[in-house]
Parts: structure tokens; C-alpha cells; sequence
């Protein structure tokens, strides 16, 4: 029976695949998505030639699973990559594509225990992501057997060449079928790959993505780091000027929970996304220009039929896939020569995609600190005064007395009751914080401090200014903030503020310090 059809954009595809694939978010194909998915469904060879950041990984990724078959428990496809962070981060958007048609992708890398991913093909795997030494370990060990593989995935190509990787990579390849499916990406095209394809590939369709020329306007970009994105925005809302405001969210559920959330906490928000009708649509659109909401929440592609000149914010609430995305996003506002702000929200680990962003667009963006309670108050003082005096007037709170005279009675003041009152309708009750190196353990630092280790050091001939330089620099954090660094000859420990660890270590980790790769973890204690 052939499986249900169903269109991502103009491609069609089984009805499990899109839904997980709408689930993510992707709305419409990006160019490489919607080039190299059609050539990889009727079974082509594929030369990719995309950078980071194209969406390249869901290119190769949805045919590959489109066309497993979830029943058998043979590793059908393979997926070579350079680093451990790119096998992870390559299964987990396999994994994320496979989960309604149940195809399990399972990473296999050096530096995690061999016996861990031994057990895990045990239970059956029909798709490895894998660097090429941990692949080749198991290949001789006989744990993973390559005999059934039909889609062979080369991923950055050119960064295994430049790592050594090219003889472990024929060593591999000479153990696939060779009626199989070879797909290679790869950003540039040195005379090896051009030689590793002619080789291997079977009449490869070349798929080219140019990058496409964006202006990015000139208006105020900053970014605000937090894991609680949701009060995150609340108080950036409460402290900015008044104006129409579009925020960007990645999946329509996503435009829905927080138009939801928001309504909640009294802001006038409307939602704008693909399953609306366009009577729901118009009708948001039509509060929006008249000014009866103020902030409308859209994905990308709902967002696009948008004409509106005085948007005065862009909020990106979910970072942008890549760099178009983003600059087609924050030139809704400064039009018609007008002024406008465009603010990023991110989590830690997205610091490294903002980087991405940063450097493809050609553009900074400033961090800023998100407004404390103290900053909203001080905005809202009149106003909280006014409405506190108002619901005085209106005599309408004796619920509430029976409450008040039962603290009153433990011996508390009766102003302090009212502050603690008005900050917990203001700010949500909050426990204590914890205290804790944000996950890291004890790593031997100072106090507030997390201690890392980097594996370079004197014989690199690397200097405490230029560790100091490199991390003020890459992770955007004021030099004088970094602690004591303790150089030896083949590695360095570097204590940063528990607060940035995250970020310096995803920023740091597989970057380059002097024209050396480091490779950067928490440090264990002394």
C-alpha cells in the first residue's frame, strides 16, 4: 500500500515525515532543501556545495529517512561527520525527522564509552551518524556491519580533509555496497574531494547555494541571554516604549502557546500562522493596523504577506534558522527612514548560532542586560500608584482580608504585607535561587567561578593576553571578568563567572586560539 502524500512546499512527502518536519518548524524548504531533497528522493548522487547555517542537515536528512524502512533492524544509512558536537547535533535532527516513522539514528564518536554505544546498536539502529576513527573501531570490532547501507552521507566534507580523515574515510568506503546513494557537502571544493567524488559517486547532480546579497537595516540590534525567555520578554515589554510590535516564533504551536501566555499576563498579543484561514487572518491583521493589539506573534512564512511601516520592535522569541532568515525578519521595522529595535532572545547554547548569524550577515549585535524588577517599577510607578488606589476605591477585596489578617497575626508590618503583595502580583512568586555551577559540579574554581581546561598551552607558545583577548572576544564578555588562568606546557586552566561558563565553553570548544583548534570542558577539582 504506498504510504499517504504530502506536500512540503512543492515536494512531496509521506504524511509521518512532514508532520515531524512541521513539528520543527520548517515551514517551507530553504534553497538546499528544496535543490537536493527531489534529487535524493528519485535516487541521484548528490555534490552539496552549502556552508553552516542553509539547513543542509534537514537536505540530506529527510530523504534519508524518507526512504528507511523502519521494520528492519540493519544500519540502512551513514552519516560521516568531522567532529563529535556535529554527530551529536546531526542525530538529534535525524532522531527529531524519524519520530513519527520510528527510524532510531544513533551517534557513535570517540571520547563516550564504546561499551555504551555497543549496547545502544544492540536494541537496533537503522540510521549512524559517526566520526570516522570511532567508526572505524567499531567496523573492526564487528559491532556495526555496513553490508545493508543504501544512503551514504558525507557532511562537511572539506573539514574531514583538513582533520586527516580522507584515508580512515576510503577505508570505510571500500566496506559499502557499492549500489548505494552518496550524498557529499561540503563548503568549498579542494582538488581531494573533487577526487574522493569521481571516485566514489555515481554521476553526481551538483547543487550550488549562492549566498544571497542582504542589506541589513540600520537600526539597533542587542540580544538578551536568559533560560527563562518567557519573563524574559515580559519585562523587556514592560520597560519598552509603547509601539507595534512583531515577535517571530519557529513553529505555529509555538505562535499559539505564547499568544496564549501572553493574553494571560494582560498584554493585547494576536497570533498569525499557516493554519489560520483567511478570514482569521485578515481579521488579526485588521486589530493589528488599528491598533487594538499591539503585538502580533508570527512564524516566518505567515509573516512574509505582512506590509505594515510602523513596526517599531522585531522580537525574535526563537532564534532564526540562518542568516537570511533573520535579516528578512528585523527589515519589518525602521522602514520609510523610522527608527526601530530588533532584539534576539537566546538560550546559552544558542550564543554559537547567533555567532553564525552575526558573521554571514555582517553585522553586530549588542548584548544587553535584561531590565531588573527595579527598572519596571521605576517605568510603571505611576501607574501601579494609580491602579492601586483605583482597586482601593472600587471596595471590592474583602476575599482577601481573612489572608492579610492571618499574617498580620504572625507579626509582620502591615506595609511590608502590602510590598509583598504588590511584588507578588508584579513578579510571580519566586523560590530562593540555587546555588550551583549551573550543572558543571565543582570544578576547583574561585567562588562564582567555573574553572575550565583547554588543550593547549605553552608549547603553542599561548599567553594569558591571548586567552583573555580570544574569550572577551568570542563570547562577548568584558576581558576584566575572566579569573586566574594557569598556563602549563600542554594544557591551560581558565576560570570564567558561573554565569557565561555555558557560553564561553560552546562558543570556545572547536574554535581556534593563535591558529590552534582547542578543545575546551569543565575542569575536574584539583
Amino acid at each position: 500500500m504506498k504510504h499517504e502524500m504530502k506536500k512540503f512546499g512543492e515536494i512531496d512527502l509521506s504524511r509521518k515525515i512532514l508532520q515531524a518536519v512541521t513539528e520543527m518548524g520548517f515551514e517551507e524548504p530553504s534553497p538546499i532543501q528544496a535543490q537536493t531533497i527531489p534529487l535524493a528522493l528519485e535516487g541521484h548522487d548528490v555534490i552539496g556545495q552549502a556552508q553552516t547555517g542553509t539547513g543542509k542537515t534537514a537536505a540530506f536528512g529527510i530523504p534519508t529517512v524518507e526512504k528507511t524502512v523502519e521494520k528492519s533492524r540493519h544500519v540502512q544509512a551513514l552519516v560521516l561527520t568531522p567532529t563529535r558536537e556535529l554527530a551529536i547535533q546531526t542525530a538529534e535532527e535525524l532522531n527529531k525527522i524519524g519520530k513519527f516513522k520510528r527510524v532510531r539514528t544513533l551517534p557513535v564518536y570517540g571520547g563516550q564509552s564504546i561499551e555504551r554505544q555497543i549496547r545502544a546498536l544492540g536494541r537496533g539502529v537503522q540510521i549512524i551518524v559517526g566520526t570516522p576513527g570511532r567508526l572505524l573501531d567499531h567496523l573492526h570490532r564487528g559491532t556495526i556491519k555496513l553490508d545493508h547501507v543504501q544512503t551514504l552521507v558525507l557532511d562537511e566534507a572539506d573539514e574531514m580533509l583538513d582533520m586527516g580523515f580522507i584515508d580512515d574515510i576510503e577505508s570505510i568506503l571500500e566496506l559499502i555496497p557499492s549500489e548505494r546513494q552518496t550524498l557529499l557537502f561540503s563548503a568549498t571544493m579542494p582538488a581531494p574531494i573533487e577526487k574522493l567524488s569521481l571516485r566514489y559517486m555515481n554521476h553526481p547532480q551538483r547543487v550550488t547555494i549562492t549566498r544571497e546579497n542582504l542589506t541589513v537595516p540600520l537600526i539597533d540590534q542587542v540580544y538578551y541571554e536568559t533560560r527563562q525567555k518567557f519573563e524574559g520578554l515580559c519585562r523587556v515589554l514592560d520597560v519598552e516604549e509603547t509601539g507595534k510590535l512583531i515577535i517571530f516564533c519557529r513553529t505555529k504551536r509555538a505562535v499559539d502557546d505564547l499568544s496564549a501566555s501572553l493574553d494571560a499576563r494582560g498584554y493585547s498579543a494576536g497570533g498569525l500562522h499557516g493554519d489560520l484561514s483567511q478570514v482569521q487572518r485578515d481579521r488579526v491583521m485588521k486589530k493589528f493596523r488599528e491598533g487594538r493589539i499591539d503585538v502580533l506573534i508570527a512564524t516566518d512564512v505567515a509573516a512574509r504577506g505582512i506590509d505594515i511601516d510602523d513596526i517599531t520592535h522585531v522580537i525574535n522569541y526563537d532564534i532564526p534558522q540562518d542568516h537570511e532568515s533573520y535579516v528578512h525578519r528585523i527589515g519589518r521595522t525602521g522602514r520609510a527612514g523610522r527608527t526601530g529595535v530588533a532584539m534576539t532572545f537566546i538560550e546559552p547554547k544558542e550564543y554559537r548560532q547567533l555567532r553564525l548569524i552575526m558573521k554571514l550577515a555582517h553585522t553586530k549585535i549588542q548584548r544587553r542586560e535584561l531590565p531588573t524588577a527595579s527598572d519596571i517599577l521605576e517605568r510603571q510607578k505611576d501607574l501601579v500608584q494609580e491602579r492601586l488606589v483605583k482597586t482601593l476605591q472600587q471596595n471590592r477585596y474583602d476575599d482577601y482580608h481573612t489572608i492579610i489578617s492571618d499574617v498580620a497575626a504572625e507579626g509582620f508590618d502591615l506595609v511590608d504585607i502590602a510590598a509583598a503583595a504588590l511584588k507578588l502580583s508584579l513578579e510571580g512568586f519566586q523560590d530562593e535561587p540555587k546555588r550551583s555551577a549551573d550543572g558543571f559540579g565543582d570544578t576547583g574554581g574561585a567562588p562564582g567561578m567555573v574553572r575550565l581546561f583547554l588543550n593547549i598551552g605553552r608549547n603553542q607558545k599561548i599567553r594569558p593576553s591571548d586567552l583573555v583577548r580570544a574569550i572577551a572576544d568570542e563570547a562577548d564578555i568584558p576581558g576584566d571578568t575572566i579569573g586566574v588562568i594557569n598556563i602549563y606546557d600542554r594544557f591551560t586552566f581558565v576560570e570564567v563567572p558561573e554565569d557565561v561558563a555555558e557560553r564561553v565553553m560552546n562558543i570556545m570548544h572547536r574554535n581556534t586560539v593563535k591558529g590552534y583548534k582547542v578543545n575546551v570542558e569543565p575542569a575536574r577539582k584539583r
